[in-house]
């Protein structure tokens, strides 16, 4: 089993405290690590032999895309980017998952080009510190900005129901 498969799993039993909403084709997570503030993850339901986006039928494609695109304008609201950036990988979890991180300017301080760069132009030491991870408090803050946003742009989540 992949690590994506594992948190979701976690989020099917009520276990995973990164959680925030269920959405037709995936899971909005909030980042272990917090660095870069609001970094959020959106997880594909399904792994099996969907690795790619390529994988996916052209409807199923086009609805993850567009669930990405709107997950990703509520993380810019909730946490005033000034960009977004959007990653897609899947070296390490070969599972389709989107990295969503709101960027603002001097956020990888003298690293890259004068400050400015992707985020892996930061130390993945000091992305990745124990010192980044949000505390229970800011944990439940910083999901009750990303819900609120997310709730306006796909409308309320069922009580019950895809709901963290």
């Amino acid at each position: 089993m992949c690590l994506i498969c594992d948190r979701i799993g976690m989020i099917r039993r009520g276990e995973n405290p990164y959680f925030v909403r269920e959405l037709e084709t995936g899971y909005v997570v909030l980042g272990d690590h917090q660095h870069f503030y609001g970094y959020t993850l959106f997880l594909y339901k399904h792994h099996g032999d969907k690795t790619e986006l390529f994988h996916l039928a052209p409807v199923e494609r086009a609805r993850f895309l567009e669930d990405m695109t709107l997950v990703a304008q509520a993380v810019s609201r909730a946490f005033h980017a000034e960009k977004m950036n959007y990653e897609l990988l899947g070296m390490g979890d070969a599972h389709l998952h989107w990295h969503l991180f709101p960027r603002r300017t001097g956020d990888i301080g003298p690293y890259g080009n004068g400050g400015k760069g992707p985020v892996w132009w930061y130390p993945m030491e000091k992305m990745y510190a124990d010192e980044s991870r949000p505390s229970a408090g800011e944990l439940a803050e910083m999901k009750q900005k990303l819900q609120t946003e997310l709730d306006r742009v796909f409308g309320p989540a069922e009580t019950g129901a895809g709901k963290a």
